[in-house]
């Protein structure tokens, strides 16, 4: 009797313990706390849950059972299996590895856009009004969310929750708002045929974390290109620099004489009439003072700006860059340089050997100038794929050794100029400025072409760079004078000189890399180095194919027609072989 007593104690202790541990469980889901409490409860519960089963298996000589060792072999097998499932998944929770095959990378974000998101000085979050949830759309959103714990987004019914639409001042479905603490912003409105933008995101984002705007002037009244849209404009130039949260305005130095103190950067986008003299004098004091100035130079102009070049060592060539490797790979003519080396420069630091084109562009040469750092930014092919051609009115364009200059050209240049202190001496005469060591050098031309038995190589990439006075041609421009107590700067300035303005003209902004060589040289101008420089986000391509009526019928015909009876043909020889 004492022994089935002894039995039936340790039967009611055993349920005991189930008992504690959903006491524990309550007192902790109840009160969210989990506590002293809810802890003493669980472990007292699990301890006597365990003593249970262990004296239970003790009395009843279950493990010594042959279907318990084989129970036991399956559960552990379970729980090796789970918890390699369980491991598996956790790692690919917190390490994400994923390959993407597109031509476009339309499922990886832009270094730009990871950059931006990386380093969100405060939680942004991103509130999508629709019904429905996109699974493009939501995994761009999950891509931007693995960069930072500080972006979220939800995606929230407006007719479910009227009260935040209208806090958001919602109209239709498929808003798309950014908020980031007491600003808010619309992205834009997705639908059917408009999926959610990465481009527009990431200005957007940009526009709403930069606290900090940049004014930056537009030179006008001499023919520049046009800021509104129409032919030849550069309305989307300025647009996006409007996405990167700068502020535009036209500039006529002939009514104020003077740039304005507040300008961060000043472009000047294809000149086709020279500057007065007073222009030139107002830009070379802007950039004394520490100004940025965007040069974009077109051929066959003259825009009165060399005095001001001369002091920073570079000279326009009044060529025109041919090159003939674009013309057979992606049908550019040869009028149209295609470029894929790049300097080493912040503005073409993530370019690697992707293409940008310049139609109808002319090549830079460049001598070293005290005080001075030029890194050449764009660079054609070497020859005999690219060359300088003199002869403008032909229409056939051959290179000609005595009168063209072989590539690498040098379309495009970055110069830095570091502040100097002021002083009062009297300027001393110009020397003539030492080339710096370079595999090649370029050398300086006119258009009157002049007999020499050796026509020297290009500039080379690496700034920075020289070009050697041994040119065929005739005499070129005065050598550069050492900066004089006029032309001494109180602050960095930063000058950007680009033989072409076509690139950013609408339709071609949009265009490979022409519309990133563009805004990163602004940013870069504008010294903010908290914005990034690094490619834009691109859209997916239009890989539709487009059928004539003919084509359709014949793919109809070998579809349903030729197809089936190549098959049917096959099958009656080889039943006719096995006969």
């Amino acid at each position: 009797m004492k022994i089935l007593a002894k039995k039936k104690l340790w039967k009611y202790l055993f349920w005991l313990g189930p008992f504690l541990i959903a006491v524990g469980l309550t007192v902790g889901l109840v009160s969210e706390q989990w506590g002293l409490i809810p802890l003493v409860f669980l472990t007292t519960g699990i301890v006597i849950s365990g003593l249970g089963i262990i004296w239970q298996s003790y009395q009843s000589n279950w493990w010594n059972r042959r279907s318990t060792q084989a129970g036991t072999n399956a559960l552990v097998a379970t729980l090796a299996v789970l918890a390699i499932l369980g491991l598996i998944n956790f790692l690919g929770t917190r390490y994400h590895l994923r390959a993407d095959l597109t031509e476009a990378q339309l499922f990886t974000l832009a270094p730009q856009s990871r950059e931006l998101v990386r380093v969100l000085p405060q939680p942004v979050k991103v509130w999508v009004f629709d019904v429905n949830q996109n699974p493009q759309d939501r995994e761009l959103l999950e891509n931007y969310q693995r960069q930072s714990s500080k972006f979220k987004y939800e995606y929230i019914n407006p007719e479910a929750r009227p009260g935040l639409a209208q806090k958001f001042g919602v109209k239709d479905y498929g808003e798309v708002y950014l908020e980031s603490g007491d600003k808010r912003q619309l992205v834009q409105t997705v639908n059917q045929n408009e999926r959610l933008s990465e481009i527009r995101l990431t200005s957007r984002l940009q526009q709403l974390t930069n606290s900090t705007t940049a004014k930056v002037y537009l030179l006008q009244g001499h023919g520049e290109r046009q800021l509104s849209p129409g032919k030849d404009a550069i309305s989307q130039a300025v647009q996006g620099l409007g996405d990167k949260n700068f502020t535009t305005s036209p500039l006529n130095l002939g009514e104020t004489s003077k740039v304005p103190q507040d300008a961060a950067v000043v472009i000047v986008a294809g000149p086709k009439r020279g500057l007065f003299e007073g222009e030139v004098k107002a830009l070379q004091e802007y950039l004394n003072r520490g100004g940025n100035l965007l040069l974009m130079i077109d051929p066959n102009t003259d825009p009165k700006l060399n005095s001001l070049l001369q002091e920073w060592g570079v000279r326009l060539d009044n060529r025109l860059a041919v090159d003939v490797s674009g013309e057979s790979v992606v049908g550019l003519g040869p009028a149209a340089p295609l470029v894929t080396e790049y300097g080493q420069h912040p503005i073409t630091k993530d370019f690697d050997n992707s293409n940008s084109f310049y139609p109808i562009a002319r090549p830079l040469e460049i001598t070293s100038v005290p005080g001075v750092q030029a890194t050449p930014l764009l660079r054609t092919k070497p020859y005999p794929s690219s060359w300088a051609e003199s002869d403008l009115q032909s229409e056939k364009l051959e290179f000609n050794a005595d009168k063209d200059l072989k590539g690498p050209l040098t379309l495009g240049v970055a110069l830095t100029r570091k502040p100097t202190p002021k002083s009062t001496s009297t300027p001393q005469p110009a020397p003539t400025p030492s080339p710096l060591p370079s595999p090649t050098t370029q050398s300086k031309t006119s258009p009157t072409p002049s007999p020499s038995p050796k026509t020297p190589q290009a500039l080379p990439l690496p700034s920075p760079t020289t070009q050697s006075k041994t040119s065929p041609t005739p005499p070129a421009s005065p050598a550069p004078a050492p900066p004089t107590p006029s032309s001494q700067t109180a602050a960095e300035s930063r000058l950007v000189v680009l033989g072409n303005s076509n690139f950013a003209t609408d339709g071609l902004f949009q265009q490979q890399l022409n519309g990133d060589v563009f805004l990163n040289s602004v940013t870069w101008l504008s010294q903010q180095d908290q914005q990034p420089l690094s490619i834009r986000p691109k859209e997916p391509k239009n890989r539709r194919i487009i059928l004539t009526t003919t084509q359709s019928n014949l793919l109809i015909l070998l579809s349903l027609l030729v197809l089936p009876l190549i098959g049917f043909a096959i099958a009656v020889i080889i039943w006719w072989k096995r006969r």
